[in-house]
């Protein structure tokens, strides 16, 4: 029986040299395989209340977008700047080889929701740290994270951990 891992492809030196991109482009175009994914990031959260799911740029919005629709609450989208029309809030983050900012409405979150982040990918958890600052600025509370992949190796899980989040990952992948 194939599980989720076995959906995703590696494609070698992508986006350069010495990379090993771990692609869910096949995963989410196959039925069979995106159900399971959605279905098993659903599962750890049976019975609790979740007020909206809020999805990472991008591949988080394909995710968060089908969690959202399975538990009938709404979907919020963080994107990079200047994505988002109307007032907004910012937090900046480190990348590799310099800085990036991720932005979110500033009327997205109510005080206290309970709110659900999902994305594709755990790696450094830069993208996921500053996406959490965001909703904990706008006063949400986040009940957990959810990722198809872990690269264990590049320390997001115990970035996120450390913060105090949960993080759930239906798969991992070494190296980079």
């Amino acid at each position: 029986m194939k599980t989720v891992k076995d959906y995703i492809r590696t494609i070698v030196d992508f986006p350069h040299e010495g990379i090993m991109f771990r692609d869910v482009t096949t995963l989410f175009a196959d039925p069979r395989g995106f159900r399971m994914a959605v279905d098993q990031m659903l599962h750890p959260y049976a019975g609790m209340r979740i007020d909206k799911v809020v999805g990472l740029e991008a591949r988080g919005f394909i995710l968060g977008g089908a969690i959202a629709h399975q538990l009938t609450v709404g979907f919020v989208p963080i994107r990079k700047k200047g994505k988002l029309p109307g007032a907004v809030i910012s937090e900046s983050y480190t990348l590799e080889y310099g800085e990036a900012v991720m932005e979110i409405h500033d009327d997205a979150i109510a005080a206290g929701e309970r709110i659900l982040v999902v994305d594709d990918l755990l790696a450094t958890g830069g993208t996921a740290a500053a996406g959490i600052k965001l909703i904990e600025r706008l006063g949400g509370e986040i009940i957990s994270t959810s990722f198809i992949i872990d690269l264990p190796e590049l320390g997001g899980r115990k970035v996120l951990e450390d913060m105090g989040m949960e993080v759930n990952v239906l798969c991992e992948f070494e190296g980079e």
